[in-house]
């Protein structure tokens, strides 16, 4: 594996290269010259943030009432476009926001009720605008510490970066994530399988919350780890005590005599590998090469990488779902949010689809606000936080089947009531349905 390494570490001079007689009729960009995407009616950011004014609604039991503020620990009916602009106004600040936005891939969506879910028929330019627009907007509504995750799909996964990188700047991205979504797909005659989709993780600054997030180790991968065992059982591993580049402190020294390999340094100081080899935690070979013994310990945990194939879709009828179209994997929000936010934190989704985030939330401790423009997923969102989930069975439900009505006095709910919250235009129009939506 290539490693990089920097100006001061460089011990001969450059590389020779054709590049060295690079001329062309126009000259590349310099070096300091930023990417942006350019495209018809790109909004000035004074526009994007100016306060809306709308008025918004909660309701409770079989009444709405008009309210001052949007509630915490609440689902809202609207575009997101129009709560983000009222967050700001409110300065509410969120640690955290995952999102699912549409993926830009010309498709309509439906529940398993087989009723229309939400359009995903932008044209490309409008869909980028569509997206920027609330990325902003969920930028001021960041705490300095927060994180933003974004999950799309190969269709728009490269324009999004460079948008991202626009907005939040390149230093703060963090990965691109690749995520297992399924075991196969039949789409394969002339073109590979489609079985990933993606999450572009990026943070408000470079001081942001983290908490290493880990996973159980299997015992085929610690077998292959930690391929050795001392007098008492104990299983371990052998690491370098060397690191790549240059010191010129004491990891630079000579230990025992040696020096560091040309062009690494010491892990540590010769002081602290002293101790560690009075500990008897250095293996000596039989060439006299030091390395350090690593025991594996009761509570090891695998740190995960950007490639995460355990969290995939819903694939067996046991598991419990809403049955709302692209909802994600619970156990990969959960790690998500305790990753990047703390107990009693806000976490917003701005396109929560099913609450699949509200619930992850409300699990871990810390307050939400999920925002979706779909009445199909107010309806999923509601009572997946009022009354719970159920197994998935077959996906598509029987259309003869009797379908659940609302409301379900029959079903006790569980959890804290998770406020229910509509734009007040939006109530004028579909007031009848909106009523409806609220009793469940």
């Amino acid at each position: 594996m290539a490693t990089g390494i920097t100006k001061r570490e460089q011990h001969s001079s450059d590389a020779i290269s054709a590049l060295d007689f690079h001329e062309e009729s126009t000259p590349l960009p310099d070096e300091k010259s930023s990417v942006t995407l350019t495209y018809p009616n790109k909004a000035p950011i004074n526009d994007i943030i100016q306060r809306s004014n709308r008025t918004f609604l909660e309701f409770k039991i079989d009444k709405e009432y008009e309210i001052n503020s949007i509630p915490e620990d609440s689902f809202i009916l609207d575009d997101n476009f129009f709560v983000l602009n009222e967050l700001l106004a409110e300065k509410k600040k969120a640690t955290l926001f995952y999102l699912d936005p549409p993926y830009g891939t010309g498709f309509d969506f439906h529940s398993r009720e087989l009723e229309h879910a939400y359009k995903d028929s932008m044209g490309q330019a409008a869909y980028l605008e569509f997206m920027r627009r609330r990325l902003i907007l969920m930028r001021e509504c960041l705490s300095d510490d927060g994180s933003i995750y974004v999950h799309i799909g190969h269709q728009m996964v490269a324009h999004l970066k460079v948008l991202m990188d626009e907005i939040f700047g390149v230093d703060n991205f963090r990965n691109l994530i690749t995520r297992r979504k399924c075991s196969s797909k039949n789409f394969t005659r002339k073109q590979y399988a489609n079985i990933n989709d993606y999450i572009l993780f990026y943070s408000k600054g470079k001081t942001y919350k983290w908490n290493q997030p880990g996973i159980e180790p299997e015992q085929a991968w610690i077998e292959k780890e930690y391929t050795k065992t001392d007098k008492l059982g104990r299983r371990f591993k052998l690491v370098p005590v060397h690191a790549p580049g240059t010191r010129n402190g004491e990891t630079g020294q000579p230990w025992r005599g040696v020096l560091p390999p040309p062009g690494k340094h010491w892990q540590y100081a010769p002081s602290k590998l002293d101790e560690l080899d009075r500990q008897g935690d250095i293996h000596w070979s039989r060439n006299s090469n030091p390395r350090r013994k690593v025991y594996l310990s009761s509570d090891k945990k695998r740190s995960l990488t950007d490639y995460w194939d355990q969290y995939r879709d819903a694939h067996h009828q046991s598991i419990q779902i809403t049955g709302y179209p692209t909802e994600k994997n619970l156990q990969m929000i959960k790690m998500i949010v305790g990753a990047s936010s703390d107990t009693g934190d806000l976490v917003i989704d701005p396109f929560c689809g099913s609450g699949t985030t509200l619930h992850a939330a409300r699990d871990l401790g810390r307050r939400y606000i999920g925002i979706d423009a779909s009445f199909s997923a107010a309806k999923a969102t509601l009572r997946r936080m009022r009354h719970g989930l159920e197994p998935m069975g077959d996906y598509v439900n029987d259309r003869k089947a009797k379908v659940l009505e609302l409301p379900f006095p029959a079903i006790k709910r569980t959890g804290a009531l998770c406020a229910f919250v509509v734009d007040s235009r939006l109530f004028d129009a579909y007031g009848d349905e909106i009523r409806q939506i609220g009793t469940i």
